[in-house]
């Protein structure tokens, strides 16, 4: 099901040129990266997959915080590491992804934190884009001792 936005709140844009071996840049040319497929070894280029997953972590951090104030819980100190992972499927395309989100917040167990991620990924703008599309993993990982 698709959902419709009913108000926008932020719109940017990027341009790419030359594929996984050009260039991308923002609209406000805060970003300008160089491109190298995930496999060449090119110390300045970045790659899509990288892209996605510095977003969705970021993205989903935020969408943590929120759920988790609701609760009086600060996650300011909060790791997101969000891993994707490119590969071929059986589907026409021939190529997918798959995405795991590894979570610990300091002074919360895996146990206190498994309710809020699942809470973060049901307003997460980035989950919902995702979700029914690739395989999503969400880790909570005891913060307890983290400390």
């Amino acid at each position: 099901m698709t959902v419709q936005l009913t108000r926008t709140l932020y719109t940017t844009s990027a341009h790419a040129s030359g594929g996984r071996t050009g260039t991308v840049s923002t609209d406000d040319g805060r970003l300008n990266l160089e491109l190298a497929p995930p496999r060449k070894k090119t110390p300045t280029a970045t790659n899509p997959e990288q892209l996605f997953a510095a977003g969705y972590a970021a993205c989903f951090t935020s969408a943590l915080a929120e759920v988790a104030g609701e609760f009086g819980i600060d996650t300011a100190a909060a790791q997101v590491t969000c891993e994707v992972r490119l590969g071929t499927t059986d589907t026409p395309a021939g190529y997918g992804l798959a995405v795991t989100l590894t979570v610990a917040v300091p002074a919360l167990t895996a146990t206190e934190l498994e309710p809020l991620l699942h809470r973060a990924d049901a307003t997460c703008p980035y989950s919902q884009a995702v979700r029914g599309n690739i395989p999503l993993t969400l880790v909570a990982v005891d913060g307890t001792t983290a400390q």
